[in-house]
């Protein structure tokens, strides 16, 4: 099967914190991991996607296979583990925005490995994305990302890389040196402002993208939530405006953004044209809790864009 996109890294079984809850005792039971995320928001835009990533044999494990059954994500070539466990993380709320807390560590995920790596189905996609926290969450996940990312250039497949920064993953100074050592091996990258303002030092959008671009990658969509996007290349710089709504959790609007902009790279679109739409879709996501429900489908956004729904 020719595959538009093959996302690679871990996902996450999610419970995420709902507001007004004096205990802070109850949460909504989904499913997360941000590059799972951004391949089920391609998928609900229509493009065909699959997944490469390592599972545990167990109960959360199968919930993962069966959404992507149910949400068109290919996964006829995850890993099961029985030695390891899927990766779980909690999504708590206060003044100061979203705050994450995993229990990852030693799950099944961070123990690919690239001689595991499918390597003919990473050639059979378009696009291959994969993120800093795929890197982040052990050392040969590092390896295997850089294998994958090989591999893909190998095959003429173009790559697509979110720096996803989680400093509780690992320090600030490996974080730099590793994803800036990657960004010159893709051919777009999709950073946020608070992401690259902690890599790169600067807080200014344009010489942030200025900073990427030196590094050799030819394409940087810079996302600033609210503020929208900024697309560049070397010879262009076009600033797409944010959209009005009724924010309830931003979870996963940055993995919505990610996928939908794939998706539309998928069509031919142009990089512009792709960052509108995946800013309204990343809009769209949220409105309702956790990475995975918001996210909406092509209809919707469409409806959207063209002003049929509520901004």
């Amino acid at each position: 099967m020719k595959l538009d996109i093959v996302a690679l890294g871990e996902p996450l079984i999610e419970f995420n914190q709902t507001r007004g809850r004096e205990s802070g005792t109850d949460y909504r039971l989904g499913h997360g991991g941000d590059t799972s995320n951004a391949a089920i928001a391609a998928a609900r835009q229509g493009a065909r996607v699959g997944y490469v990533t390592a599972l545990g044999a167990d109960a959360f494990g199968d919930a993962f296979m069966e959404l992507w059954t149910q949400e068109n994500v290919d996964a006829g070539r995850v890993i099961r583990d029985p030695s390891a466990h899927t990766g779980v993380y909690f999504v708590t709320h206060g003044p100061k925005g979203h705050v994450f807390s995993y229990l990852r560590a030693g799950s099944a995920a961070s123990r690919m490995a690239p001689e595991a790596l499918p390597l003919d189905y990473i050639g059979s996609a378009r696009y291959l994305h994969v993120s800093g926290i795929s890197q982040a969450i052990s050392a040969t996940a590092t390896d295997t990302v850089f294998a994958a990312i090989a591999a893909a250039s190998k095959a003429g497949v173009k790559v697509s890389y979110d720096t996803n920064l989680r400093l509780k993953l690992w320090p600030l100074d490996r974080a730099r040196a590793i994803v800036h050592a990657t960004i010159p091996l893709c051919d777009v990258i999709l950073p946020s402002l608070e992401d690259a303002t902690a890599l790169t030092g600067l807080d200014d959008p344009d010489a942030i993208v200025d900073f990427y671009l030196k590094l050799g990658t030819p394409l940087v969509v810079l996302k600033m939530g609210a503020d929208g996007a900024l697309v560049a290349t070397p010879s262009e710089r076009i600033r797409i405006p944010g959209r009005k709504v009724q924010t309830v959790d931003a979870t996963g609007a940055g993995d919505t953004f990610d996928g939908a902009f794939l998706s539309m790279l998928a069509r031919d679109a142009s990089p512009v044209d792709a960052a509108r739409y995946a800013n309204a879709a990343a809009a769209l996501s949220t409105k309702g809790y956790g990475a995975v429900a918001p996210i909406p489908v092509r209809e919707e956004v469409l409806a959207f864009l063209s002003g049929e729904a509520d901004r």
